[in-house]
């Protein structure tokens, strides 16, 4: 029996020396992300800004980047224990985020604000001016740190919603006050989402954003994930990354 476990043991070793191994050797880099347009997305041009950013980075060093799409919550659990996954992207910088992976330099931004009623305009200064209403948030998502700080400190109202659109319908339905979303996803999904149709003209962004957000890719901490971010860094200094958000995004 303690043959058996010994056995077993070295064969779960020398399949993850074999995995590390090819990974080491491998110019194909692959990573988690999700279905955030105009960001990222399976059906959108060169699966979206981000991703064409991040590709553009690895080819310059001659690396292909492959990236595989899953609800938020999968992706970062596979960007941070899959054998197969160097990381996950596009994400926001926080102290929580940093405890688990390695942050990529900036591979672009962008701007988080709240969607509001456009019969219910909402002025506001400070975060904490936000704490009578109620906000929609997405699950596992990072927002601000005052904001979220405010949140587990139970300062503030949140409901949570599983994406940005299912936000954007509860708050055009009267169940929230204001929803944090992209600007850019914003406008995205009011052009395109079905479900929203009803609620264009009806929902807008509040002029005063949180914050122009970095956008990162996090990748692990271990020696493929350092590898994997070292090349896209290098990438990222040969590339113009303003002019290929501003393709991407239309602007």
């Amino acid at each position: 029996m303690n043959r058996r476990k010994f056995h077993l043991a070295l064969f779960a070793i020398l399949g993850s020396t074999l995995i590390n191994a090819a990974s080491a050797d491998s110019k194909t880099i692959t990573l988690a992300s999700l279905e955030w347009p105009p960001y990222t997305g399976t059906k959108l041009p060169e699966q979206g800004a981000s991703v064409a950013v991040a590709k553009a980075a690895f080819k310059a060093m001659g690396y292909e980047l492959k990236v595989e799409f899953y609800p938020w919550s999968r992706a970062v659990q596979l960007g941070k224990s899959s054998p197969t996954h160097a990381g996950y992207f596009p994400e926001y910088d926080s102290a929580d985020v940093r405890k688990d992976f390695h942050l990529s330099e900036p591979m672009g931004t962008g701007p988080l604000g709240l969607a509001q009623r456009v019969d219910a305009p909402f002025t506001w200064n400070s975060i904490a001016d936000l704490s009578s209403k109620k906000v929609g948030v997405v699950q596992d998502y990072v927002n601000t740190t005052e904001f979220d700080a405010r949140v587990a400190a139970k300062q503030q109202k949140v409901d949570v919603a599983i994406d940005d659109g299912k936000n954007l319908l509860k708050l055009g339905g009267g169940r929230l006050d204001l929803a944090v979303v992209d600007s850019n996803v914003f406008n995205y999904l009011m052009k395109t989402d079905a479900a929203l149709k009803s609620y264009v003209g009806k929902l807008s962004m509040n002029a005063k954003i949180l914050e122009d957000k970095k956008l990162f890719i996090c990748f692990k901490k271990d020696a493929e994930g350092q590898r994997a971010a070292k090349i896209f860094n290098e990438g990222l200094k040969k590339i113009d990354v303003n002019a290929l958000m501003k393709k991407q995004l239309g602007g």
